[in-house]
């Protein structure tokens, strides 16, 4: 069901791959709600993905870009701002962890690794929000969001570095949000469930996450349609005063300490 939310918006969205993708997703449900925008993504990911076909279904142009890159950024934001003038949302979808994909223990991990992953996990948000800054194209009530995972707040086995990219990335949040307040656009992340797309199943013992997190949650985990529908809630007017703020999308997982249902399954086992 379409609201019109998003009717006369544009923007960019970074982070597409396929259709497990929640920036897919979010591309679709923000089509839908008639918003416009160019969709973004490394140029590696653009030969390994498929956002031709995404970029059809929803008459938008694919503009590759190396996000840890402040000159393909330019490049990025010139183009958009050549195509609609001043931009409404930015989508930040971007994550990887050289350690994690290559198996290094968060104990052993190597550092050039962790340089590389944190940069395209993290810092890569605070070079988007930077170009945008200096070329001054965001329109006013505009919002800028980042997905990130309640591993910056907890410890989960295996998430290994990428904990680290995400608090660091959050951070972030917080400290150029305050001065994009002046400008009067928001910043924010939203921290989702764990999510079955190509990244968040390249964590080990991904599935156990999954399942862990829905026994934990008192509404099941958030799904990528529905953390979509959050993201155009967060684009759209009706959320003009929310900033610098890490909202939980995660079905009451951040704020339960145990469910029945998990209680139910170590009482079964005790018996």
């Amino acid at each position: 069901m379409s609201y019109g939310l998003l009717k006369g918006k544009k923007g960019i969205i970074f982070g597409a791959l396929n259709e497990q993708s929640i920036a897919w997703k979010v591309a679709e449900r923000c089509h839908e709600e008639g918003a416009e925008f160019i969709l973004s993504n490394a140029p590696i990911a653009l030969r390994m993905g498929e956002l031709n076909g995404l970029a059809e279904k929803t008459g938008s142009e694919v503009i590759g870009a190396d996000a840890t890159s402040v000159e393909d950024l330019e490049k990025l934001f010139d183009a958009a701002i050549a195509k609609y003038g001043k931009i409404d949302f930015i989508l930040h979808s971007i994550g990887m962890s050289v350690n994690v994909r290559k198996g290094k223990h968060y104990t052993e991990m190597n550092y050039d690794w962790l340089e590389k992953g944190w940069d395209i996990s993290a810092v890569s948000f605070h070079k988007v929000m930077r170009v945008a800054w200096e070329k001054d194209c965001m329109n006013e009530w505009g919002s800028i969001l980042a997905l990130t995972y309640i591993a910056a707040q907890r410890t989960f086995p295996d998430y290994n570095d990428m904990a680290d990219n995400k608090a660091y990335l959050e951070s972030i949040t917080r400290s150029f949000g305050n001065y994009w307040g002046a400008r009067k656009v928001r910043v924010n992340t939203i921290s989702q469930s764990p999510t079955p797309t190509t990244a968040g199943s390249g964590v080990k013992g991904f599935g156990g996450f999954l399942g862990y997190a829905d026994d934990m949650s008192p509404l099941g985990n958030a799904t990528a349609l529905d953390c979509a529908n959050y993201c155009v809630s967060m684009f759209s007017d009706l959320t003009q005063k929310v900033t610098m703020q890490n909202l939980f999308h995660d079905g009451g997982f951040s704020n339960t300490g145990v469910s029945q249902k998990v209680v139910d399954k170590y009482d079964a086992e005790s018996k």
